[in-house]
């Protein structure tokens, strides 16, 4: 009767293992979704200046070439 009690136990150990192990892998994989937007918004933010800084560029080669 021993080894039966043992091995439920071991299982619902291992079970409980599994559920932590879970919700760790769960909340970091949330927490690196979070990262990777904060820095998807930061590269879009700089684009949008690099264009800005860009349009505001030709515009003055223009400028240039006509006079």
């Amino acid at each position: 009767m021993f080894w039966p009690m043992l091995a439920v136990v071991c299982g619902f150990l291992g079970i409980a293992v599994l559920g932590v192990l879970g919700v760790r892998v769960f909340l970091e994989a949330r927490r690196l979704g979070q990262e990777v937007a904060r820095t998807a918004e930061r590269i879009n933010r700089a684009a949008e200046d690099l264009e800005r800084a860009a349009t505001g560029l030709a515009h003055g080669a223009e400028t240039l070439r006509r006079e």
